[in-house]
Protein backbone atom coordinates (compact mmCIF):
# COMPACT_ATOMS: atom_id res chain seq x y z
CA UNK A 1 0.00 0.00 0.00
CA UNK A 2 1.27 3.77 -0.49
CA UNK A 3 0.12 6.79 1.08
CA UNK A 4 -0.06 9.89 -0.04
CA UNK A 5 0.36 12.34 2.80
CA UNK A 6 1.91 15.37 4.45
CA UNK A 7 3.40 15.01 7.99
CA UNK A 8 1.99 18.24 9.18
CA UNK A 9 -1.41 17.22 7.96
CA UNK A 10 -3.92 15.81 11.02
CA UNK A 11 -6.13 13.97 8.09
CA UNK A 12 -3.05 12.71 7.19
CA UNK A 13 -1.78 11.88 9.88
CA UNK A 14 -4.96 9.60 11.34
CA UNK A 15 -4.76 7.45 7.97
CA UNK A 16 -0.72 6.81 8.55
CA UNK A 17 -1.77 6.20 12.82
CA UNK A 18 -4.30 3.19 12.12
CA UNK A 19 -2.30 1.92 9.47
CA UNK A 20 0.40 1.67 11.85
CA UNK A 21 -1.53 0.64 14.53
CA UNK A 22 -3.24 -2.32 12.44
CA UNK A 23 0.90 -3.40 11.87
CA UNK A 24 -0.35 -2.88 7.72
CA UNK A 25 3.23 -2.34 5.50
CA UNK A 26 3.01 1.02 3.78
CA UNK A 27 5.02 3.58 1.50
CA UNK A 28 5.27 7.05 2.75
CA UNK A 29 4.80 9.07 -0.75
CA UNK A 30 5.11 12.96 0.67
CA UNK A 31 2.84 15.49 -1.01
CA UNK A 32 4.64 18.56 -0.92
CA UNK A 33 1.61 21.33 -0.19
CA UNK A 34 3.89 24.41 -0.12
CA UNK A 35 4.46 23.82 -4.00
CA UNK A 36 1.18 22.97 -4.49
CA UNK A 37 1.56 18.84 -5.93
CA UNK A 38 -1.74 18.19 -4.42
CA UNK A 39 -3.38 20.73 -6.83
CA UNK A 40 -1.32 19.03 -9.66
CA UNK A 41 -2.78 17.09 -12.87
CA UNK A 42 -0.70 13.92 -11.80
CA UNK A 43 -1.89 13.80 -8.37
CA UNK A 44 -5.72 15.06 -9.59
CA UNK A 45 -6.20 12.02 -11.22
CA UNK A 46 -5.82 10.06 -7.69
CA UNK A 47 -7.86 12.32 -6.07
CA UNK A 48 -9.83 15.42 -7.99
CA UNK A 49 -10.71 17.15 -4.65
CA UNK A 50 -7.20 17.63 -4.66
CA UNK A 51 -6.53 16.67 -0.90
CA UNK A 52 -4.23 14.06 1.16
CA UNK A 53 -4.66 11.83 2.46
CA UNK A 54 -4.87 8.98 -0.59
CA UNK A 55 -4.29 5.09 -0.12
CA UNK A 56 -3.39 3.21 -3.00
CA UNK A 57 -3.76 -0.55 -2.73
CA UNK A 58 -2.67 -2.04 -5.13
CA UNK A 59 -4.82 0.28 -7.97
CA UNK A 60 -7.53 0.78 -5.59
CA UNK A 61 -7.57 4.09 -4.97
CA UNK A 62 -9.08 5.63 -1.72
CA UNK A 63 -9.30 9.16 -0.95
CA UNK A 64 -10.57 11.19 2.26
CA UNK A 65 -9.40 10.08 5.87
CA UNK A 66 -12.00 8.58 7.55
CA UNK A 67 -13.26 6.45 4.16
CA UNK A 68 -9.40 5.20 4.56
CA UNK A 69 -9.96 4.10 7.84
CA UNK A 70 -13.06 2.82 7.14
CA UNK A 71 -11.19 1.15 4.06
CA UNK A 72 -8.55 -0.62 6.39
CA UNK A 73 -10.76 -1.95 9.03
CA UNK A 74 -13.34 -4.00 6.68
CA UNK A 75 -9.94 -5.20 4.04
CA UNK A 76 -9.10 -6.72 7.32
CA UNK A 77 -11.66 -7.93 8.93
CA UNK A 78 -11.27 -5.85 12.34
CA UNK A 79 -14.35 -5.47 13.64
CA UNK A 80 -13.05 -4.40 17.20
CA UNK A 81 -12.01 -1.34 15.37
CA UNK A 82 -15.33 -0.75 13.41
CA UNK A 83 -18.20 -2.61 15.09
CA UNK A 84 -20.49 -4.90 12.71
CA UNK A 85 -23.39 -4.37 15.35
CA UNK A 86 -25.96 -2.11 14.52
CA UNK A 87 -25.48 0.43 17.95
CA UNK A 88 -21.74 0.18 17.85
CA UNK A 89 -21.24 0.77 14.03
CA UNK A 90 -23.81 3.93 14.30
CA UNK A 91 -21.61 5.35 17.82
CA UNK A 92 -18.39 5.35 15.55
CA UNK A 93 -20.33 6.73 13.07
CA UNK A 94 -21.31 9.63 15.47
CA UNK A 95 -17.63 10.21 16.26
CA UNK A 96 -16.68 10.25 12.57
CA UNK A 97 -18.95 12.86 11.56
CA UNK A 98 -17.86 15.33 14.94
CA UNK A 99 -14.11 14.48 13.18
CA UNK A 100 -15.11 15.85 10.01
CA UNK A 101 -17.47 18.99 11.40
CA UNK A 102 -16.49 20.10 14.91
CA UNK A 103 -12.59 18.92 14.37
CA UNK A 104 -12.16 20.08 11.50
CA UNK A 105 -14.20 23.43 12.01
CA UNK A 106 -12.38 24.17 15.53
CA UNK A 107 -8.98 22.73 16.39
CA UNK A 108 -7.67 21.99 12.77
CA UNK A 109 -8.83 25.97 11.67
CA UNK A 110 -7.28 26.86 14.76
CA UNK A 111 -4.05 25.08 14.05
CA UNK A 112 -3.76 26.18 10.86
CA UNK A 113 -3.49 29.78 11.31
CA UNK A 114 -0.53 29.41 13.38
CA UNK A 115 1.10 26.90 11.38
CA UNK A 116 -0.05 27.21 7.85
CA UNK A 117 -0.85 31.33 8.22
CA UNK A 118 -4.53 29.93 6.96
CA UNK A 119 -7.27 33.17 7.13
CA UNK A 120 -9.29 32.04 9.70
CA UNK A 121 -10.50 33.89 12.74
CA UNK A 122 -9.38 33.11 15.94
CA UNK A 123 -12.10 35.07 17.88
CA UNK A 124 -14.47 32.89 15.98
CA UNK A 125 -12.32 28.85 15.65
CA UNK A 126 -10.86 29.31 19.74
CA UNK A 127 -14.62 29.42 20.87
CA UNK A 128 -15.60 26.41 18.34
CA UNK A 129 -12.65 24.28 19.72
CA UNK A 130 -13.65 24.50 23.39
CA UNK A 131 -17.36 23.91 22.51
CA UNK A 132 -16.58 20.78 20.99
CA UNK A 133 -13.64 19.78 22.92
CA UNK A 134 -16.34 20.34 26.29
CA UNK A 135 -19.06 17.75 24.88
CA UNK A 136 -15.62 15.20 24.38
CA UNK A 137 -14.60 15.72 27.43
CA UNK A 138 -18.25 14.71 29.04
CA UNK A 139 -18.31 12.08 26.64
CA UNK A 140 -15.57 10.57 27.86
CA UNK A 141 -16.68 10.78 31.94
CA UNK A 142 -15.90 7.26 33.65
CA UNK A 143 -14.73 5.48 30.10
CA UNK A 144 -11.81 5.81 28.24
CA UNK A 145 -12.66 5.17 25.20
CA UNK A 146 -15.25 7.78 23.02
CA UNK A 147 -17.11 4.81 21.23
CA UNK A 148 -17.27 1.58 22.89
CA UNK A 149 -15.00 0.13 25.38
CA UNK A 150 -11.75 -0.50 23.58
CA UNK A 151 -10.45 1.50 20.50
CA UNK A 152 -11.89 2.00 17.63
CA UNK A 153 -11.58 4.02 14.67
CA UNK A 154 -13.61 7.11 16.09
CA UNK A 155 -10.87 7.49 18.49
CA UNK A 156 -8.07 7.69 15.90
CA UNK A 157 -10.00 9.88 13.70
CA UNK A 158 -10.46 12.76 16.85
CA UNK A 159 -6.79 12.34 17.92
CA UNK A 160 -4.42 14.01 16.08
CA UNK A 161 -6.23 17.20 15.36
CA UNK A 162 -6.72 17.26 19.61
CA UNK A 163 -3.79 16.02 20.20
CA UNK A 164 -2.36 19.50 18.99
CA UNK A 165 -5.09 21.80 19.47
CA UNK A 166 -2.30 23.82 21.80
CA UNK A 167 -0.56 24.92 18.44
CA UNK A 168 -3.76 26.41 17.75
CA UNK A 169 -3.80 28.29 20.98
CA UNK A 170 -6.38 26.13 22.17
CA UNK A 171 -5.41 24.65 25.88
CA UNK A 172 -6.05 21.51 27.19
CA UNK A 173 -5.06 22.24 30.66
CA UNK A 174 -9.32 22.15 31.78
CA UNK A 175 -10.06 18.77 30.01
CA UNK A 176 -8.50 16.19 32.40
CA UNK A 177 -10.48 13.40 30.52
CA UNK A 178 -9.24 14.29 27.20
CA UNK A 179 -5.73 14.37 28.30
CA UNK A 180 -5.97 10.73 29.64
CA UNK A 181 -7.62 9.80 26.53
CA UNK A 182 -4.85 11.20 24.86
CA UNK A 183 -1.87 9.52 26.41
CA UNK A 184 -4.02 6.17 26.17
CA UNK A 185 -3.82 6.08 22.25
CA UNK A 186 -0.11 7.12 22.71
CA UNK A 187 0.31 4.17 24.68
CA UNK A 188 -1.40 1.90 21.77
CA UNK A 189 1.45 -0.60 20.53
CA UNK A 190 1.79 0.98 17.06
CA UNK A 191 1.51 4.51 17.58
CA UNK A 192 3.14 6.76 15.64
CA UNK A 193 3.17 10.43 16.63
CA UNK A 194 2.44 13.43 14.70
CA UNK A 195 4.78 15.95 13.80
CA UNK A 196 4.92 18.81 16.50
CA UNK A 197 4.76 22.63 15.37
CA UNK A 198 6.22 24.59 18.02
CA UNK A 199 4.24 27.55 17.72
CA UNK A 200 0.64 28.73 19.83
CA UNK A 201 0.68 27.05 23.29
CA UNK A 202 3.00 24.69 21.89
CA UNK A 203 6.01 27.20 21.13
Amino acid sequence: MQLYYHPLSGHAHRARLFLSLLGIEHELVVVDLAKKEHKEEQFLKLNPFGQVPVLDDGGTIICDSNAILVYLAKKILRTDWLPEDPEGAAAVQRWLSVAAGQIAHGPAQARLINVFKAPYRPEEVIPRSHAILTLIEAALEGRSWIAADRPTIADVALYSYVARAPEGDVDLQPYSNIRAWLASIEALPGFVDFQKTPVGLAA
